[in-house]
């Protein structure tokens, strides 16, 4: 199946009475791809091919007919969250982050990023309460360029 453009998103409804629902996941990298061949969960191959410049959203919804639709979420991913207790815990992870250049995303009272087993010392250094768990990104981080 060729799919050369998104019409519409689903946002976090999971499934609709009534139509199937086929989710094609994919890593948050994957969602600034415009080609891309792949399957969805249930096994139908998709060939991406689109002519929009922005990323895919989590939710996009690529095919619709009166039994079945297909959309894009995120793959689970292994994350690090991060629940500052105040503004200067908030400030020092910040730092720390920006630091070491680590991408985050913020959102509400927690600090999200791709779980990697040397932040965890940083962490505990910086005394800030943390888990590491698994979530769907619902949209692709952001690099800022900059210089030194």
């Amino acid at each position: 199946m060729l799919i050369e453009k998104v019409i519409g998103n689903v946002g976090n409804e999971e499934e609709i009475t009534g139509k199937k629902t086929e989710w094609i996941e994919l890593d948050w990298e994957e969602l600034s791809k415009r080609i891309l061949r792949t399957e969805t969960d249930q096994g139908t191959d998709v060939a991406l091919k689109l002519n929009q410049e922005e990323a895919l959203q989590y939710g996009d919804l690529l095919f619709e007919d009166d039994t079945r639709r297909i959309a894009v979420r995120t793959k689970m991913e292994p994350v690090i969250v991060v629940s500052p207790k105040n503004m200067t815990e908030m400030g020092k992870t910040a730092f720390e982050l920006g630091n070491r250049h680590t991408p985050a995303l913020i959102e509400e009272n927690e600090v999200i990023v791709r779980a990697d087993h040397t932040l965890n010392k940083l962490l505990d250094e910086v005394g800030v309460a943390y888990e590491t768990t698994e979530r769907r990104f619902k949209q692709p981080f952001k690099y800022r360029g900059h210089s030194h």
